[in-house]
C-alpha cells in the first residue's frame, strides 16, 4: 500500500510539475497528457490548495494552471501576471484574428506561418519610417517574446538550410485573447493605429 501511495504521488508530481512551468501540449507530451486526463480531479485538488484552477481544453489539445480570482491581493500569487508591451499585444490580437480565419477555411489544424508573412501581418499597421531594418527587428524582438510566452512555436528547417525561418501558432491563444477580446478587433485595432500614428487621429478630426 505504501508503494502504491509513492507511485500515485509520483505520477501526481510528473504532471504537476510541468503545468507549474508552462502550457501542457498534448501533441507534445502524448503520454502525460493521458496521464493528466486520468489523474485531473486530483490535479485540479492539488493545485486548489495553491490558490490555483486547471484548465483543460481537450479538442484543442492544451491545459495550463491559472490563478483563481481572489479578494485577497497580499497573497503571493505563483503564476505571474506578466505586463505586455504595446507591440506584443499588438502581435498576440493579429495572430489571433489570422488563427480565427484559419479556422474558418482551412481543415487543417496547424496554423504555420514564416517569419516574413508574420513580419508583413504587423508591418501594415506600423507607422511608415526610414529606418525599415530597425522596425523588422523589432518585429522580430516581439516574435521571441511570444515565443517565450508559449504562443508560438518556432520549427525546425526542412528542406535546405536556407529555407525560411516558420513559426507555428499555438491553440492557447485562442484561451488568451477570448471571443468577446476578439469580437471589438476592429475597434482595438484602430485605437493601436490612433496610438502608433497620432495623426491618423488629427486627419479625421479635420475631416
Amino acid at each position: 500500500m505504501v508503494e502504491e501511495a509513492l507511485d500515485a504521488g509520483i505520477e501526481l508530481s510528473a504532471v504537476v510539475i510541468p503545468l507549474l512551468k508552462g502550457v501542457l501540449y498534448e501533441d507534445d507530451e502524448t503520454r502525460l497528457w493521458g496521464l493528466l486526463l486520468r489523474l485531473q480531479a486530483r490535479v485540479r485538488d492539488y493545485v486548489g490548495v495553491l490558490g490555483l484552477e486547471l484548465v483543460i481544453d481537450e479538442a484543442e489539445g492544451y491545459a495550463f494552471l491559472r490563478s483563481r480570482p481572489t479578494e485577497d491581493d497580499a497573497l503571493p500569487r505563483l503564476v505571474a501576471r506578466r505586463p505586455l508591451s504595446f507591440g506584443v499585444s499588438l502581435l498576440l490580437a493579429l495572430l489571433r484574428k489570422r488563427l480565427a480565419e484559419f479556422d474558418a477555411t482551412s481543415g487543417d489544424t496547424r496554423l504555420v506561418m514564416t517569419r516574413d508573412e508574420i513580419v508583413e501581418l504587423v508591418r501594415v499597421f506600423l507607422p511608415e519610417t526610414a529606418n525599415e531594418v530597425k522596425r523588422v527587428d523589432q518585429i522580430e524582438t516581439h516574435i521571441n517574446r511570444i515565443a517565450d510566452l508559449g504562443f508560438v512555436r518556432r520549427l525546425k528547417p526542412t528542406g535546405s538550410a536556407g529555407g525560411p525561418v516558420s513559426y507555428e501558432v499555438r491553440r492557447i491563444l485562442k484561451a488568451f485573447v477570448d471571443a468577446q477580446w476578439l469580437a471589438d478587433f476592429a475597434d482595438r485595432l484602430k485605437a493601436y493605429k490612433e496610438q502608433l500614428d497620432p495623426s491618423t487621429e488629427v486627419a479625421s478630426e479635420d475631416a
